[in-house]
């Protein structure tokens, strides 16, 4: 842009916080549902949950090291915001794992979408669902980018 400065690099998708009604419940079903890793620690974030293990957890995949805070909302709060996250979604190596993906979610008997394929603006796949609290989730495949 003519000011000689560059745009810094990223090294990748870090971790997502969401606020949730029930911070034990969503953190089980994220355990049993995604095969996430409760970690023994929680951290002060934004006055939410203020470090109290009872209003929030981390959670952890291990294989790509991405991880999912979940807190209660801060004292006064009133419940959780919504809109506050539109969506997260996971890549996935193939297309057939998309369908491992719903076939795992109907042994859980969790809703989902239903795998879909697209084409528009290009080519993929993709099977949503939602949590708990109803934010969504999306596990999402675009052919050739492993």
């Amino acid at each position: 842009m003519g000011s000689g400065i560059e745009r810094p690099g990223v090294t990748g998708f870090h971790h997502v916080s969401a606020v949730v009604t029930d911070v034990e419940s969503s953190a089980t079903w994220y355990q049993r549902v995604l095969g996430l890793q409760r970690l023994p620690m929680t951290f002060p974030h934004h006055d939410a949950g203020g470090g109290d293990p009872d209003k929030a957890a981390l959670l952890l995949e291990s294989a790509t090291g991405v991880m999912i805070e979940l807190h209660a909302p801060a004292d006064g709060d009133g419940g959780p915001v919504r809109g506050a996250l539109d969506h997260l979604a996971f890549g996935v190596a193939d297309r057939a794992t998309l369908d491992q993906w719903a076939a795992w979610l109907d042994m859980l008997s969790i809703p989902h979408e239903g795998v879909a394929d697209r084409t528009d603006p290009t080519d993929y796949a993709t099977l949503e669902f939602r949590d708990p609290d109803g934010i969504a989730l999306e596990f999402i495949h675009f052919p050739g980018r492993g």
